[in-house]
């Protein structure tokens, strides 16, 4: 089955299912645009097909998918060809997913990031092994937490959501669950019979209560109680200050505080704003509202030293502009919030 993806992605019909395997082992699974486009002509596809009852997706080797062909998005940005129409199209996928009116179960099973986290959360089932790793390490390369994070991060209990967009920090399934990122944890060893079962049954419910077993919560209760406290607070600064007057004698406030101090400042700030707006925003309003921060990232400076410094210059110091937060001016953030015109995203 050809949805002209190359050898990037494989679509299978078995059974009662259309699967899709996500096939670049050696770059983490890392999302390019044929595949977006692929995986968007299937889900068309799959959706009008009778024969098809639910979708499957799931990654080969040691990734769900670590994110998005990012190297390719910064050689494009340089080059002065920024890669708008792969967002766009990004975006427009992540939207079809989770309004897909069939079951679309995720297999996760490894890393999760970026635009792994886009072809996966936002459909009905989130399976994850005890292998899995997720997180939206945006705010680390000068970029936001997109694809869909503002819909997504609003509604983790507790202002986790906030806590994890903010620090880009690494949750494993446990707190995946526990936070609702994940509908399900199983055991990996189990993933090959789970697989079989959906195809042969389309029906997800029962085939996943026979192998779900819930994963404790790995973040501890102070910690949890903590993140809660601190990110609760009405505005970056007040979180950061929050921060900084528990740091002295609270170990997990110290660390908090010290890497958010590592993260773009106009991505903190941005990604503030946009987690609290998504909280009221349909998931067409989101990924409208991502698409006009994407366009002024793309355009601007931060998100390219941080892909310099972490990803080509590998263990750099980023040089980010402007450098603290106190620079960072409230009009500047504005412009990445205001409307497009004719470029604004089209669902």
């Amino acid at each position: 089955m050809d949805f002209d993806g190359g050898d990037d992605i494989r679509f299978e019909r078995i059974g009662k299912a259309g699967v899709v395997t996500l096939t670049r082992p050696k770059a983490l699974n890392a999302v390019n645009h044929r595949m977006v486009r692929a995986l968007s002509a299937a889900l068309a596809a799959w959706e009008k097909d009778s024969a098809v009852e639910l979708v499957v997706i799931k990654g080969e080797g040691r990734a769900f998918s670590a994110g998005g062909d990012i190297l390719e998005v910064y050689e494009a940005g340089r080059a002065g060809r920024p890669k708008y129409d792969f967002f766009a199209d990004e975006y427009r996928l992540n939207a079809h997913i989770e309004r897909f009116p069939k079951p679309y179960v995720a297999l996760i099973d490894g890393i999760v990031m970026g635009g792994g986290v886009g072809v996966s959360v936002h459909g009905s089932h989130r399976v994850m092994t005890e292998n899995a790793v997720f997180a939206m390490p945006e705010v680390g390369i000068g970029f936001f937490p997109d694809v869909g994070g503002s819909h997504v991060l609003p509604d983790l209990g507790g202002r986790f959501g906030f806590y994890l967009g903010l620090t880009g920090n690494r949750i494993r399934y446990g707190d995946a669950l526990w936070s609702g990122l994940a509908t399900h944890t199983v055991a990996s060893e189990y993933l090959d019979g789970l697989l079989d079962r959906l195809c042969d049954t389309g029906d997800p419910g029962s085939a996943l209560r026979e192998v779900f077993r819930a994963a404790p919560r790995e973040t501890p209760t102070d910690a949890i109680q903590a993140i809660a406290r601190h990110f609760s607070k009405p505005g970056l600064k007040e979180i950061l200050a929050s921060l900084e007057e528990e740091a002295t004698d609270d170990p997990f406030a110290a660390e908090t505080l010290a890497t958010m101090a590592k993260r773009s400042p106009t991505s903190l700030a941005v990604t503030f704003r946009q987690i609290a707006a998504g909280h009221t925003l349909s998931m067409d309003e989101c990924m409208r509202m991502e698409f006009r921060i994407l366009n002024r990232m793309l355009e601007g400076h931060d998100f390219y030293e941080g892909i310099r410094a972490v990803l080509v210059d590998k263990g750099s110091t980023p040089e980010w502009r402007p450098a603290t937060l106190d620079a960072v001016r409230p009009e500047d953030i504005d412009a990445y919030f205001a409307p497009l015109g004719d470029r604004e995203l089209k669902l």
